[in-house]
């Protein structure tokens, strides 16, 4: 036994920075950025905290599956951040939402989302739930050099939501690691012991993007490759693609690499920027809520970023609850 999903939900900031607004703030310009990027703009977050985002995310997930936050038997969070150290964004969702389940963080930065998965996953094989949310949100914003016009174009603040219950639906999950701390990194920041030595960093994102990039596109096509693979299926079985939303280049040069049409790859990278983790699921929501997505559809899902990590899955879409 794997699981199905059985409802998704997303929810973004209601700020709206442009390419426009960003080219007052740092030396850039909307065709710069859409050209290389695909981006058009971005959400901001300038009222909401980390906590709200993520709840109205869980509680939209939860309406459309039809289940009740006290059905729940485990919420899984993955973010490279949470609004506290501890307690843990999934114990803060816990409590707003009012379930009384186990909860718990992980951080695998873009591919947060697939690895949550596989580890419900497990959950779900030892046959110790039969409701599971998982919430991805990472809110980019506060931890980005916004004089650095090579990486503040490219991010904005973001989450997303499923709800999982039994089934048989996860057809094959593969995911990577590979140390490095070069191509992507974001220091912790400042250190309170009066006895540390080293030199502090700010915690502000620091991205190789030429590296990056070359990463992406090699991790995107070969994790698809494997999964189906995998699966026992093949390419031509792919009724549609939910790539991590980074850069519409890495997308566009990863779908030449696959014997799957373009043209089956969910964008909206135009809308959001790279929200990390919460990247995938926003686009699986807004698949799910505009049909594209159907009863019996095979899909794919694949995501990287830092760790370097990588996750890839194929999944059976069972439809959701209610709209």
């Amino acid at each position: 036994m794997s699981f199905s999903i059985l409802g998704t939900g997303k929810a973004v900031p209601a700020y709206i920075l442009s390419n426009d607004e960003l080219s007052t703030m740092v030396e850039t310009n909307d065709e710069w950025i859409r050209t290389r990027t695909g981006i058009e703009e971005r959400r901001i977050a300038k009222q909401e905290t980390i906590t709200e985002l993520c709840v109205e995310a869980a509680n939209r997930a939860l309406e459309n599956a039809g289940v009740t936050a006290q059905e729940l038997d485990l919420i899984i969070c993955s973010t490279m951040r949470g609004e506290n150290i501890t307690p843990s964004q999934g114990c803060m969702i816990q409590k707003e939402i009012g379930a009384v389940c186990p909860a718990f963080d992980i951080n695998a930065a873009c591919s947060g989302f697939i690895y949550a998965l596989d580890v419900a996953a497990g959950f779900f094989a030892r046959k110790t739930v039969k409701k599971v949310l998982i919430v991805s949100m990472d809110n980019l914003s506060n931890i980005i050099d916004w004089t650095d016009r090579s990486t503040c174009v490219l991010f904005g603040d973001g989450g997303a939501a499923a709800v999982l219950g039994e089934g048989d639906d996860l057809l094959s999950i593969h995911l990577t690691a590979t140390g490095n701390d070069a191509a992507i990194r974001i220091p912790h920041g400042s250190n309170s012991s009066p006895f540390y030595e080293h030199e502090e960093e700010k915690a502000v994102l620091h991205m190789a993007g030429n590296d990056v990039y070359r990463f992406a596109t090699a991790a995107m096509a070969n994790g698809i490759k494997k999964a189906v693979a995998d699966a026992g299926l093949e390419q031509s079985d792919i009724d549609c693609v939910i790539p991590h939303q980074a850069n519409i280049r890495i997308i566009n040069t990863a779908a030449k690499n696959l014997d799957i049409p373009r043209e089956k790859f969910f964008c909206n990278v135009q809308h959001y920027g790279n929200t990390s983790s919460a990247s995938v699921p926003i686009a699986l929501d807004e698949a799910n809520r505009s049909g594209i997505l159907k009863k019996g559809d095979i899909i794919a899902m694949c995501a990287f970023g830092g760790g370097l990590t990588t996750g890839t899955c194929i999944i059976r879409w069972n439809g959701t609850g209610q709209s």
